[in-house]
């Protein structure tokens, strides 16, 4: 079997592992960016995948200077992001809605653990119809402590009233595989902008290419 045991239940995070967010983030800070003569390099942005807010507001001051006008900038980057949005959506990742049907058949509960808030879960998976096919979300508004602390995934087991240690968890950032591997569930990573290193070898109990792959793993 490709996974040690059977799940009783799938916690997935959603940019980058559901919605193409990261690219369309990346693309949003670069336009941002450009009028100031400046340009947000892939290896800085990849530093701030999977972190909250504040963590990657410390590494956009640490590239840009301290005297950067952070709330400008960022004013900025959200409204290229919801012009992308609104013009064009968010595409799913390869995968996604077949998995969520198999889970479907299996009848397996599954939630979302991520940094973003409630409303940009609305508006990234809503115009997909994705939304309610989660039995719990949860988001940065219910927080204390944001990836790569356990928190998210144990928050999330909870709601879902499954043990973590029964719960496969589906991560494409390394602060996210930190975090569920931390909570104690079965860590597979789906890599996006991030290559998976020896430690995500070490913390997860597969890689898998895409969400396609995550289905064949699990009972039929």
């Amino acid at each position: 079997m490709a996974l040690p045991r059977p799940p009783r239940a799938v916690i997935f995070d959603m940019d980058g592992l559901l919605v193409d967010t990261e690219t369309v983030v990346f693309r949003a800070m670069n336009r941002a960016s450009a009028p100031l003569g400046r340009d947000m390099p892939m290896p800085v942005f990849q530093r701030m995948v999977g972190l909250t807010h504040a963590h990657s507001d410390a590494i956009v001051l640490e590239h840009y200077g301290a005297d950067f006008d952070l709330a400008a900038w960022n004013a900025e980057v959200s409204a290229h992001f919801r012009a992308e949005l609104t013009t064009v959506g968010i595409p799913l990742k390869a995968g996604a809605p077949e998995l969520l049907d198999h889970l479907d058949e299996l009848d397996l509960p599954r939630a979302i653990a991520t940094s973003s808030n409630l409303a940009s879960v609305r508006a990234s998976l809503g115009p997909h119809g994705l939304v309610d096919r989660f039995h719990a979300l949860i988001t940065r508004d219910v927080q204390t402590q944001g990836k790569p602390h356990p928190e998210p995934f144990l928050k999330a087991a909870a709601a879902l009233g499954v043990d973590p240690a029964d719960c496969l968890a589906l991560e494409d950032s390394h602060n996210g595989v930190r975090a569920a591997a931390a909570a104690g569930m079965m860590t597979v990573m789906v890599p996006d902008m991030l290559h998976p290193t020896d430690e995500m070898h070490s913390l997860c109990v597969r890689i898998a290419i895409d969400l396609h792959e995550v289905r064949q793993w699990l009972p039929r």
